[in-house]
């Protein structure tokens, strides 16, 4: 007999996201529907504004990923008028978005998704001894002693005592599908403490370029607004560089030391989660951080691959290529908008059409993005695969010594790449990742640095709109994967908006040929131990790390006020 499950809303995720799932007599999933529950109506916002003010709105999308749509639509308003910008601003950006790419992959897996895994209360029972001795066979983090070990195990005592575990009061403790020893669950307990402190300074390399985070308020559509003089107190100086540097050092020794060898230790206790979330293995990332005006030369590649076959890899080179270009779509059949064409972003349409949840019909507020009329998963996955077939010396580094610490700990003779393909692989990449973006974030501030030295100090260069009707499209490669915002402009004016954002391509519903998204696709064949307790489900959801906010929004026609932060 077949039993349905809604999860309703998934947590420890930024927005609103239902996951309904069918399981079958064999105890696993045999169809899915993902359902974004908010609309997003920004691009409704922008029409017949400047489009030199699009990226302060739409970096409003979610208060998450709020740098990544700031430079993505400031890129999609200089690709239309085919304005190059100086290069110290496209190393300020680079450094904005790397380091909020740190941030983020560190608060993925220990804050929103570690407790998938890791036992919690499980850590009561450690000996906080034979813990420290396993973390420091894994590396030499200083934070890895006894000490540390025990301090972590009686702020978890004090929890309990008080009849709460804090941040930890919501998990699946106890739950079969829990494989870790409880020294594994208290190495991971204080690596995650340890986490919150360290991905601060992350924040600070963006709130120091960037004015403010979360919502910076550096970005111009021509650059960027930070004036540099090595010498003033008042602006970008080389007292603020060097902070930096600091920061950057701090983030790669934990980065390096802890989250890297984390990920792949507890993945060696899961490897049976290699064989399930694949789903969907067309993979889609394009190139970012730029190193020239016109955006021809990056220092991150990106592509397409298809069937998960790394030899398929096909380059995506520029900012106008036109195979990135000419291959998005959107499909709007399943989602509750108007009508149900599948089109280009410059020819999208977001008039809003209700009619509650249809298994058959329309069921979510996000639409079916396609790649030349194929579903992708992007995201970090993606990513890695795309740099490892490019030949990336960093990604193809990272991807061998993850694999020779599973192979340890597990004791495994081998590890196929294929094993990547999976809610395990999809964890495993992030980490992979998170590395490249530290080495990638050291390059870039040297070159920053090493530019100004030569005596540029240009930001910006002011732009121009012709009359008449140009288009334009910005790109990035961000947390959650491939970006994209597309305008159609009209004697200076925005006529058109679409963001196609990571969260649509994988958390879609299905499209004009019924085709599942990468969620809906990953879940098939998933088992569900307890379906009480369906954490194999939100393993695999959370390995997407979704941010359903910016694949969907909410506007109140009538201005009502929906709520009200107070400032302390």
């Amino acid at each position: 007999m077949t039993r349905r499950i809604t999860v309703d809303p998934v947590t420890r995720i930024e927005g609103h996201l239902r996951i309904d799932v069918e399981v079958g007599d064999d105890g696993k999933v045999s169809k899915a529907w993902s359902s974004g529950q908010m609309w997003r109506g920004i691009e409704k916002i922008l029409v017949g504004r400047d489009p030199r003010e699009a990226w302060l709105f739409t970096q409003r999308f979610c208060g998450v990923c709020t740098t990544v749509h700031a430079i993505t639509s400031v890129r999609a308003v200089e690709n239309a008028i085919g304005l190059e910008i100086p290069v110290n601003a496209q190393l300020i950006r680079n450094i904005i978005q790397c380091a909020h790419a740190v941030q983020d992959h560190i608060v993925h897996f220990y804050h929103l998704s570690a407790v998938d895994w890791v036992d919690v209360v499980s850590a009561l029972d450690a000996d906080p001894v034979a813990a420290s001795k396993l973390a420091e066979s894994l590396s030499g983090w200083h934070g890895n002693g006894v000490v540390e070990m025990k301090a972590t195990q009686e702020r978890l005592k004090a929890f309990v005592a008080n009849g709460q575990l804090g941040p930890f009061a919501s998990g699946f403790w106890g739950h079969p599908a829990m494989k870790l020893s409880p020294e594994v669950n208290l190495m991971a307990v204080a690596h995650y403490l340890q986490a919150l402190e360290i991905q601060n300074y992350a924040n600070k390399i963006v709130a120091i370029l960037g004015g403010k985070t979360p919502h910076i308020q550096n970005m111009a559509v021509g650059g960027v607004s930070n004036s540099v003089n090595l010498d003033s107190q008042s602006v970008l100086n080389l007292e603020r560089l060097m902070m930096i540097k600091a920061w950057i050092e701090k983030l790669d020794d934990f980065v390096k030391s802890v989250y890297m060898t984390d990920v792949p230790a507890v993945g060696s206790f899961y490897l049976d989660w290699a064989g399930y979330g694949s789903g969907v293995t067309d993979y889609l990332s394009v190139p970012d951080c730029p190193q020239d005006p016109k955006g021809t030369v990056f220092d991150l590649p990106g592509g397409y691959i298809s069937g998960g076959d790394l030899a398929t890899f096909k380059p995506i080179t520029s900012y106008n290529d036109p195979f990135f270009r000419d291959g998005v779509a959107e499909s709007s059949k399943h989602a509750w908008y108007e009508g149900d064409k599948t089109l280009h972003p410059w020819d999208g349409e977001t008039e809003p059409k209700y009619d509650d949840f249809n298994d058959e019909g329309q069921y979510s507020w996000i639409k079916a993005p396609t790649f030349y009329g194929k579903r992708a998963q992007v995201g970090p996955l993606s990513n890695v695969l795309c740099m490892v077939a490019s030949g990336h010396e960093g990604a193809t580094k990272y991807l061998n010594n993850a694999i020779d610490i599973i192979k340890a700990v597990s004791g495994a003779s081998d590890i196929p790449l294929a094993a990547l393909h999976s809610t395990i692989g999809r964890h495993a990449a992030r980490s992979i990742r998170c590395g490249v973006m530290l080495d990638t974030l050291h390059a870039q501030w040297q070159k920053l640095v090493d530019n100004i030295g030569k005596g540029d100090t240009d930001t910006f260069n002011p732009p121009s709109f012709p009359k008449g009707v140009v288009k334009g499209y910005g790109f990035h490669e961000a947390p959650r994967g491939t970006l994209s915002h597309w305008v159609v402009i009209e004697d200076g004016k925005i006529k058109n908006y679409q963001a196609v954002v990571p969260s649509t391509w994988n958390a879609g519903p299905r499209d004009e040929n019924d085709a599942p998204g990468p969620y809906e696709a990953s879940l098939m064949d998933n088992p569900v131990a307890d379906p009480e307790n369906p954490l194999e489900v939100l393993r695999t959801v959370h390995s997407f790390d979704p941010c359903i906010a910016c694949a969907v929004h909410m506007v109140d026609t009538e201005q009502n006020e929906i709520v009200k932060v107070k400032a302390l």
